[in-house]
């Protein structure tokens, strides 16, 4: 074997951000795309004498980027690859291995809940040695590489056997081939109680887990089925497919219809769960009972003792902006802390790593805790499974007890996709400008009683990041924010979160889209959404 030195040019526009960077397959198979992006992830964190970690979620192009990472591995001089059989590992499992073999980072190779398949999405993005996403400086300085690159390493081999587990050598480099549940699945039973669990699927409990086709499939079907004794076939849609056998591997009630029939049908099970592409999302679903993420955040702070790795109480809870204040009034009756973050997993990496939150989440279907430094889709299906066994309870009756005791937080999140860029920024620059005159003014009967853009300081390391949504509070208690999101491949598309906070038991029982009827007019006359953008109704409602 030996190392060949390939003359390249940069590749502009080529920025990752902290979920990694997404383009359409065919552009990373393009000449020398995947190969320069993965030369300036070695020669910014530097790969000689290192050991990474490395999987993906199988989506198309994922069995042949392993290959040619591996061999760049060798020529850049890493002394170790642990690489998931297959080349498969669920985003939360290489977190975990990244942690628990004490590496140097990991590379994952997904698009996350974006579909794949020959002309869909692909995603490469570095993960630190704590196992969380790489921080805006890493990412920053590997986009400058790849503006400069001229040339990169890789080893001239035939590829490696990824089907068998066992350790092998390319080039001088070890790699061990592992199971990628194996480590994953003893990490979930040292968290919850097996046993509770087991003994309510032997009393005749029922589930069905959606995997959408995505990398979860193998983890569920090992942990819920093998492991706890859930009936053969819980788990449907358990294969990975490059392509999701057409599936979009998003976890919410547009897109897991079919599980959103099967739980409000006629003969439901008592509980469903889907996640998404790389296994870092899920979506909650009791018989007849849609549970929102925020709602899902509350309820697992609130019941986290019922765990066994959770028994001592949490140091603390901490949410994304854009998430419903539902978890605050958690933390504030535990007396614990609460933080409310820019979105992105890498400002609760900072908070995990402190000791100062336990769980954090995401309305955008992520939750996850300090067992990880990634949002972990089957973590909070078990997490939930344990809640029910312990009390014993159906989810429904879990969410109106929860709401009973802390009021309910009715929101939702309206997403209108693929809009233009140019019309999206200039929507969101047009109500930034708009601001500082809205406080004091009444809308759909509702006065204003502060706007801004979200700024956070971490409590952390003191960084400062602006311009991370728009705010507008309302003196009862609603809000509305507006951002655009950056996890697409194709235009922008603005997420626009409404909430209106309940203390009436009354009132809990209203659809969520009526009770926020007039937030949601007050959010698209303020923000001129239709006459910006030129679309009335969003394309998914969460």
């Amino acid at each position: 074997m030996s190392v060949h030195i390939i003359a390249t040019t940069p590749i502009a526009g080529q920025k990752p951000g902290t979920s990694g960077l997404r383009k359409k397959t065919p552009v990373f198979m393009g000449r020398h795309y995947l190969e320069n992006f993965v030369q300036s992830i070695f020669d910014v964190v530097g790969a000689k004498g290192k050991t990474f970690v490395l999987g993906g979620d199988g989506r198309y192009f994922n069995d042949r980027a392993a290959q040619v990472i591996l061999r760049m591995a060798a020529a850049n001089g890493a002394a170790r690859v642990i690489v998931g059989q297959g080349a498969i590992l669920s985003t939360p499992a290489a977190s975990h291995l990244i942690r628990l073999n004490k590496t140097d980072g990991g590379i994952i190779m997904s698009a996350s809940h974006n579909p794949g398949g020959p002309n869909e999405d692909f995603g490469v993005k570095f993960n630190m040695p704590n196992g969380g996403p790489a921080p805006e400086a890493v990412t920053e300085a590997m986009y400058a590489r790849t503006t400069e690159i001229t040339q990169y390493h890789i080893v001239e081999s035939q590829d490696v056997d990824l089907s068998k587990v066992g350790r092998t050598s390319l080039a001088g480099m070890t790699v061990d081939v592992v199971d990628p549940v194996a480590d994953y699945a003893a990490l979930m039973e040292s968290l919850f109680d097996f046993n509770a669990i087991r003994a309510m699927f032997k009393s005749g409990f029922r589930m069905r887990f959606d995997a959408m086709c995505a990398v979860t499939g193998p983890y569920a079907t090992e942990i819920l089925e093998n492991r706890l004794g859930a009936a053969k076939g819980t788990v449907v849609h358990g294969t990975p497919l490059p392509d999701f056998g057409g599936m979009h591997p998003d976890p919410n009630p547009i897109w897991a219809k079919e599980l959103m029939d099967e739980m409000f049908g006629a003969d439901a099970p008592d509980f469903g769960a889907a996640s998404d592409g790389d296994g870092d999302r899920n979506m909650i679903v009791g018989r007849n009972a849609y549970v929102s993420p925020s709602d899902s955040l509350a309820v697992l702070a609130a019941n986290a003792t019922l765990a066994p790795g959770y028994k001592a109480g949490l140091k603390g809870v901490a949410r994304s902006m854009p998430t419903s204040a539902a978890a605050d009034r958690v933390a504030a009756a535990l007396k614990i802390g609460s933080y409310e973050t820019p979105t992105g997993w890498k400002f609760f990496g900072n908070l995990l790593d402190a000791g100062k939150a336990t769980i954090c989440g995401e309305e955008s279907f992520g939750t996850g805790s300090d067992h990880v430094r990634e949002k972990d889709g089957l973590w909070a299906v078990l997490m939930w499974l344990n809640i029910l066994a312990v009390r014993k309870e159906s989810v429904a009756e879990i969410l109106t007890s929860h709401w009973s005791s802390f009021g309910r937080n009715f929101y939702s999140r309206h997403d209108f996709e693929a809009i233009p860029t140019e019309k999206a920024d200039a929507m969101m620059a047009a109500l930034r400008a708009a601001l500082p005159s809205m406080p004091g003014h009444q809308v759909e009967g509702m006065m204003i009683a502060d706007a801004d853009d979200f700024e956070y300081t971490d409590p952390v390391d003191g960084s400062v990041s602006r311009k991370q949504g728009v705010r507008i509070l309302f003196e009862d208690g609603s809000r509305i924010v507006l951002r655009l999101s950056g996890t697409g491949t194709e235009g922008a598309t603005l997420r626009l979160y409404l909430e209106r906070y309940e203390e009436d038991p009354a009132k809990f029982g209203l659809d969520p889209q009526i009770a926020l009827g007039p937030v949601i007019r007050a959010a698209h006359g303020l923000a001129r959404i239709e006459e910006h953008t030129g679309r009335s109704a969003p394309d998914v409602v969460t």
